[in-house]
């Protein structure tokens, strides 16, 4: 027997629907990150690097530890991305004026370049694609925007 998830909304009804639409979901979004990622010149700040610059200079100057925290990552693993964002000059690391253990680090003008410059060259050629797209079939998109932003959310 199948086990219920209980949709009242006519939502996902069992778990094998719901195992196959979480299958094609992750297939999907994996093919427009990769092709989007393959759209960037080697040696380019790798997703990592721009997720830690998008939230620096959406949300300001944070700590290695919390930065690592909120993008689920090793500490070790944010403090390689940070040496190499703050070898091409991208973020600065500061002294904590609280404690002077801890470092707090910021973006820097020529991150936000880069950032932008990174996000204009996506957002560019999604464009050019969505252009290719019917009317219904961007509604249809962007009706879904919601449900993947809640969906980024409760992983």
């Amino acid at each position: 027997m199948k086990a219920d998830l209980a949709a009242e909304d006519g939502g996902i009804r069992d778990l094998s629907e719901a195992t196959r639409l979480a299958s094609d979901l992750r297939l999907a979004v994996g093919r427009v990150t990769r092709r989007l990622r393959q759209a960037h010149a080697v040696g380019d700040v790798s997703l990592s690097g721009v997720s830690v610059l998008a939230r620096l200079a959406a949300e300001g100057p944070d700590s290695p530890t919390s930065l690592a925290e909120t993008e689920r990552v090793r500490p070790q693993a944010m403090a390689s991305t940070l040496a190499r964002l703050e070898q091409r000059g991208l973020v600065r690391r500061t002294p904590d004026a609280t404690d002077g253990r801890r470092s707090i680090v910021a973006v820097t003008e020529e991150g936000r370049a880069v950032l932008a410059e990174r996000r204009s060259e996506s957002v560019q050629r999604l464009a050019a694609v969505l252009d290719t797209f019917s009317d219904q079939e961007r509604a249809t998109l962007g009706a879904a925007l919601p449900l993947l932003g809640l969906l980024a959310e409760r992983l």
